[in-house]
């Protein structure tokens, strides 16, 4: 267990020097699936949050604002952030360390090429400013560094006018898994913001089913302007996010989420999915933040939790994707998520996730012979000259991370530099041996 510990961020700098032998991590929002922000027997400086204001068309935000209270000061000022992952309840220095991305990363790259800088507070208790002008090589080993360079107290980020909070959305239905990355690859590149959800049971010729193996549903998007919009939704341009109307119920057995169930959901999924719509509007928290309507979702799948794996290999590397899902068809686990998207250009950080090419993200029950599926994914991604996600990571072996992060030494340089210490520590850098 780790000792939870607050303060102000003029009192980081103390807090850091003051840091037993386990050391320190900064903890954001906990909505990393593995232990990047776990530190067993050590500490972790729970999130200080502050009032955000504009200047011009950048955001000056505090390090544990969340993205959801973000999105409801910017909306209502016709702006909003060049990307946003998957949920709103993230905070603005964890989706820096972990340098998150969304739907828009082919066009827009990560959440942390798109900001100006930050304060940080390293551990020999300055607070830096730190921008790609004044220190290129601790901005680029802090985005994506998983909080092991110092603990981000405030950032300037870019915004982007939007015409409306809504999202002009076409949806596409693909047979097979060859059809739909045939499309991305021809389409996306015409689009802001692209997705496509994958039924991993589906390996073709089962009876009474339609579709190949990984049999898909694509869904893009653009922001619909002030005149798509009907008189109803004319009088609320802008909607604003609210608060989770449902919550999934403690207690919930074992199995709910299981190769039968999700076989049944994909079913309807997938039937329920048109063949071609589009003109249909959603809000941008629907569109972008689905999950984020039901709380603490996570219970659906037992005392036993899940595990999330998100890998990502080169564009010519598509056949691990296929592997993937080939090898999640023939076993026995069920991913009752799983999501493929394209990657633009991979940016400067040290450590950040994403490269040009292919990335599928998977949530599997947690079960005691799903670490060796995982094993054979890892080397496919190592062969490839991919990589796996360490915001989603719980498991991967040091060798194979090396392997994956060929920077590993820069970071490691950077830190002596700043952290001589190791001051910063958690129980994902001990794993890795970071």
């Amino acid at each position: 267990m780790a000792t939870a510990v607050t303060g102000t961020p003029g009192q980081v700098g103390d807090l850091l020097r003051g840091a037993g032998p386990r050391g320190l991590i900064a903890r954001g929002l906990g909505r990393s699936y593995g232990d990047a922000a776990q530190n067993s027997g050590g500490q972790v400086l729970l999130p200080m949050d502050g009032e955000p204001h504009l200047e011009g068309d950048r955001v000056v935000a505090a390090g544990g604002s969340s993205l959801h209270d973000l999105m409801r000061f910017l909306l209502p000022r016709g702006r909003f952030l060049p990307v946003t992952p998957g949920t709103r309840y993230v905070s603005v220095a964890g989706a820096i360390a972990c340098d998150v991305h969304g739907k828009s990363h082919h066009v827009t790259g990560t959440f942390g090429a798109n900001i100006d800088g930050f304060d940080l507070v390293t551990p020999d208790g300055m607070t830096r400013t730190v921008t790609l002008a004044t220190d290129p090589e601790l901005f680029w080993a802090t985005v994506g560094g998983m909080g092991l360079t110092g603990v981000i107290t405030s950032a300037t980020l870019r915004t982007i006018a939007v015409p409306t909070g809504w999202v002009d959305v076409t949806t596409d239905r693909f047979d097979d898994l060859d059809t739909l990355m045939a499309a991305m690859r021809e389409g996306d590149d015409a689009w802001p913001y692209s997705v496509a959800w994958v039924d991993t049971l589906s390996a073709g010729g089962s009876r009474g089913r339609s579709g190949g193996l990984g049999r898909s549903v694509l869904t893009r998007g653009e922001h619909a302007g002030l005149g798509r919009l009907d008189a109803r939704r004319a009088r609320t341009p802008y909607p604003l996010p609210g608060d989770p109307r449902l919550g999934a119920p403690r207690g919930v057995p074992s199995g709910l989420v299981s190769r039968a169930s999700v076989r049944a959901f994909n079913e309807l999924w997938f039937r329920k999915a048109p063949r071609h719509r589009s003109g249909e509007l959603q809000t941008l928290a629907t569109f972008f933040h689905p999950l984020d309507g039901v709380a603490d979702w996570n219970r659906l799948y037992g005392p036993a939790g899940f595990v999330q794996y998100q890998l990502v290999v080169p564009d010519d590397a598509g056949d691990v994707v296929r592997e993937a899902v080939a090898r999640l068809a023939a076993s026995g686990h069920a991913s009752f998520l799983a999501v493929l998207k394209r990657f633009g250009p991979a940016n400067e950080g040290l450590l950040s996730f994403p490269m040009a090419g292919w990335t599928l993200a998977l949530d599997l029950p947690a079960r005691p012979d799903l670490g060796t599926l995982l094993d054979r994914l890892d080397d496919a991604v190592v062969e490839a000259g991919g990589r796996v996600y360490l915001a989603k990571d719980s498991r991967l072996r040091a060798d194979r991370f090396a392997a994956m992060y060929p920077r590993r030494e820069e970071f490691a340089r950077v830190r002596d530099r700043v952290d001589p210490g190791r001051v910063l520590s958690s129980d994902l850098a001990r794993r890795l041996d970071l």
